[in-house]
């Protein structure tokens, strides 16, 4: 009998003051941080602490300090809480001697499905990760991108709320990447928890703009990556606007408090700088629409992962 009531007000998953320690070595250094629906990404240099705080949080190594809890509950107090969590690891250790198909259906009966739900939920994870045609290969013969879709199909399979998916594109062609991103934001979408964790910053930029920063163990920032921008008070966010009537637009624009300052690049365009990007880009529809000003293109030259992470970490 599960002993444990699901509190729908609470973060799906939630990381209080957890810390992780290995001898001398600190992995994990007291790391907050409480999750919901959609995509986060988790980003860091390789050895900062990702894959830890993965395994924190899915449950599978217990903390030295601090604890997790989905929908309110210790994660590693009811087994049944399992069920909730989807783990697709970096690296792996799969049975080359069995096929795809194979694979999956043993994973989903040691989740105690009937055979006939096995069978059902082992073509849908196929399906969902676009590796029915190399089901009936054995693992062994699996390319490295192959490998890294039948872990990620086993993370699914039993339709889980919250999605741990560690370097999931590693190895991928292009194809395969893009349908990954896709089934990424998708599963997102459906309300679910995915966390998604790389070094590589343009990957995450492709799935989400919530992520969590974290450097030689700590968390440094969490959240949307142009509010964490905002947050840097000594680097203004800077915006390139493309107008027809470039004067009349840089002359309105210097004029808001929002703005600290207004120039010409040498593409003509007007480049502005602003230290609340937030309130900056809700206040710019209303303010191009009363004022009539037109403009064909506008885009945030600097708000990207790799101006925060190289901010943060201090270049």
């Amino acid at each position: 009998m599960s002993g444990f009531a699901i509190d729908q007000n609470a973060p799906m998953i939630h990381a209080e003051r957890v810390s992780k320690w290995f001898g001398e070595v600190i992995a994990v250094n007291d790391c907050t941080l409480s999750l919901g629906p959609g995509v986060t990404g988790l980003l860091g240099l390789n050895g900062a602490g990702k894959t830890t705080l993965f395994k924190l949080m899915s449950g599978l190594i217990v903390p030295s300090q601090g604890e997790v809890r989905v929908r309110g509950n210790r994660l590693r107090r009811d087994v049944g809480l399992f069920r909730r969590v989807g783990f697709c690891p970096e690296s792996d250790a799969l049975f080359d001697w069995l096929t795809g198909r194979e694979f999956l259906s043993l994973m989903i009966r040691l989740m105690g499905h009937d055979a006939a739900e096995v069978t059902r939920r082992t073509e849908s994870a196929l399906d969902l990760v676009h590796l029915n045609d190399a089901a009936d290969k054995r693992i062994g013969a699996y390319s490295k991108g192959m490998r890294q879709k039948i872990k990620m199909a086993q993370a699914l399979a039993h339709d889980p709320e919250i999605i741990f998916l560690d370097e999931p594109l590693n190895g991928m062609d292009p194809v395969s990447r893009r349908e990954i991103v896709s089934l990424v934001k998708r599963l997102g979408g459906e309300g679910r928890c995915v966390v998604v964790s790389s070094h590589i910053l343009p990957e995450i930029e492709t799935m989400t703009r919530s992520i969590a920063l974290i450097h030689h163990g700590k968390l440094m920032a969490e959240g949307d990556i142009t509010e964490i921008r905002d947050a840097i008070e000594d680097r203004p966010t800077i915006v390139a606007f493309t107008s027809p009537e470039p004067r009349r637009l840089a002359s309105f624009l210097a004029a808001q408090e929002l703005v600290v300052g207004v120039e010409m690049d040498e593409f003509g365009r007007v480049v502005v700088r602003t230290d609340h990007a937030v309130s900056f880009y809700r206040e710019l529809p209303g303010w191009l629409l009363t004022e009539t000003l037109p403009v064909d293109e506008f885009r945030t030259l600097d708000d990207n992962l790799q101006a925060v992470f190289d901010y943060l970490v201090g270049g």
